[in-house]
């Protein structure tokens, strides 16, 4: 059974910073793409960021020079730097991970930016 567990979410006011952390265990084997996904009250869950076990990252275009992901295959921890926060980032982040064909989630870390 493979866990995701984020921390790092909090209240932030806009302009600010916070830095979010993810670590898989129970795996037993690497994980692959790592990323972030977020949902905001009454909208769909939408991608943030991803990176590869290579450290080949994408991100969507509304964080784009705002936030940063990494990872540290050692501990199949991702992380996501995000700073310049804005009220528009507010919203439950959810972990990602994938092994062979299988998604994994994590239960969610809450962001609120205030304005």
């Amino acid at each position: 059974q493979v866990h995701l567990v984020e921390s790092g979410g909090g209240l932030v006011q806009a302009g600010g910073s916070l830095r979010l952390s993810c670590a898989a265990s129970g795996s037993g084997v690497a994980v692959n793409a790592m990323g972030w996904y977020r949902q905001a009250p009454g909208k769909q869950r939408e991608f943030v960021a991803s990176i590869t076990r290579g450290g080949f990252s994408t991100y969507a275009d509304s964080v784009k020079g705002r936030f940063t992901i990494s990872r540290d295959n050692a501990k199949d921890a991702v992380y996501l730097q995000m700073n310049s926060l804005e009220p528009e980032d507010t919203a439950v982040y959810y972990c990602r991970g994938a092994i062979s064909i299988y998604v994994y989630w994590g239960q969610g870390t809450q962001v609120t930016v205030s304005s």
